[in-house]
């Protein structure tokens, strides 16, 4: 169930994006409301190894803070269409 610009907090309109390689493509902060769930586990999976590699860490901050928080939002996303069902 995509939902409406009006519906993606404004803070999740800015210009955040992540580079999937499972997906293939960059995704921005906002289409995470509008990802079919399947792209959703995937991005998560994606994400979840970026955070638990704290060497990365060290190599890449930026990419690492950025995983977690779409990884955090992707949770939220996932439990909210749970409940919804």
């Amino acid at each position: 169930m995509p939902l409406s610009p009006y519906d993606i907090p404004p803070q999740e309109n800015k210009g955040k994006w992540f580079r999937s390689h499972l997906l293939g493509r960059e995704i921005e902060l906002g289409e995470l409301y509008s990802l079919a769930s399947n792209d959703l586990d995937l991005l998560m999976a994606e994400t979840a190894e970026i955070r638990s590699d704290l060497d990365f860490k060290e190599k890449n901050i930026g990419k690492f803070r950025t995983a977690g928080y779409f990884l955090e939002l992707a949770r939220i996303i996932e439990k909210r269409r749970l409940l919804d069902n």
